[in-house]
């Protein structure tokens, strides 16, 4: 068979393997948490700034819905369970086939598999205390400084792995050529990291996040398999099988949010493809809505700060803005997903021509 095609297997089969997983698990899943009530009991009712989140509560008032949180498990649970049946399975039927889909390798899938589930763990336990409501934060769970200490530890724990183990100290500006930043890379890695992590914010309306992440995994699996990194283009397509089997179920009406368990642990590892893959620099072209998100929340507390509380949206982030002035969550949700799978596109083309 040509080697191509092999390739295209290898990427393929573990993605379908993901989203069955997915499908099979999540009926299981939401029935635990309906069970034991696995929602926010209480709305946000204070801003960042401390003041009434009017606009807010009406656009989620989650002691209504009674939706429950956690839905990312079904995200990291696939990419988990895949990686591992499929590791088991080429070592007790070690066939050419079984082999060939085997894809856990040092150099290219240690590293985002560590950072997708330390993360997500991360995420699982600030969700159990929203649940419970507890914790420093609005409306409940880890305080902000905490998860951003801990994004930040995770960034240090791989920039160094990429500067020390794997021996990377530079990147590529397309069309231009490398840029050597020696042990600068680490801090420069420490910052991505944690610029993905603040546009964790676009989780926030019903298939939103889901349909937006899969199609930046999917750009970077694009990336990946055509620099010949199959080992890590066949990561992101489980990344992606598993996006798709939360988002068949969290399309409106959602069975459940993906919340922090999931969003966490998906913005950290996008950061670690991106270096990976060589292709950090066109990160805001690929995760375009994940910075627009981030950056609206950005002006609106820079503008209520420096204009004497006035705000540039009626609602940070901006999707929330969209429905605050009357576009439904539907429009919302489609045009962003439109806007993203574009902006990927574009993104991987510079990436893979430049």
């Amino acid at each position: 068979m040509d080697p191509v095609v092999l390739n295209a297997v290898k990427v393929l089969v573990p993605s379908a393997i993901a989203f069955a997983i997915g499908i099979l698990g999540t009926p299981i899943l939401t029935h635990y948490l309906y069970k034991y009530k696995a929602w926010k009991k209480t709305s946000v009712q204070l801003t960042l700034d401390g003041k009434p989140a009017t606009i807010s509560q009406k656009l989620h008032n989650d002691e209504n819905k009674k939706t429950p949180r956690m839905g990312g498990i079904v995200i990291w649970g696939s990419v988990l369970i895949t990686i591992s049946v499929i590791w088991i399975l080429a070592r007790l039927f070690p066939t050419e086939v079984m082999t060939k889909l085997e894809f856990l390798s040092r150099n290219q899938t240690w590293l985002p598999l560590f950072t997708l589930i330390a993360a997500s763990l991360v995420g699982l336990i600030d969700d159990i205390l929203v649940v419970r409501g507890r914790g420093g934060y609005i409306g409940g769970g880890l305080p902000l400084s905490i998860r951003i200490g801990i994004v930040l530890l995770i960034g240090l724990a791989g920039g160094w792995w990429f500067f020390a183990k794997l021996g990377v100290s530079s990147i590529i500006i397309p069309f231009w050529g490398e840029l050597w930043l020696g042990v600068l890379f680490i801090p420069f890695f420490m910052i991505v990291m944690l610029a993905l992590f603040s546009g964790g914010v676009v989780d926030g309306i019903d298939g939103l996040s889901g349909g937006i992440m899969a199609s930046i995994f999917t750009a970077y699996a694009g990336i990946a398999f055509f620099q010949n990194q199959i080992d890590l283009a066949a990561f992101c397509a489980v990344v992606v099988g598993g996006i798709l089997a939360f988002l068949w179920f969290n399309i409106p009406p959602a069975r459940f949010f993906m919340s922090e368990t999931g969003i966490l642990g998906l913005t950290t590892t996008l950061a670690v493809v991106a270096f990976l893959t060589k292709a950090v620099l066109v990160l805001p072209i690929i995760a375009f809505p994940l910075f627009v998100a981030s950056g609206s929340v950005i002006i609106q507390q820079l503008s209520k700060k420096f204009r004497n509380g006035k705000k540039v949206f009626l609602v940070a982030p901006i999707h929330h803005h969209f429905e605050a002035i009357g576009w439904p969550s539907y429009k919302v949700t489609m045009r962003f997903w439109i806007l993203s799978m574009m902006t990927a596109t574009v993104g991987m083309i510079i990436a893979l021509i430049g």
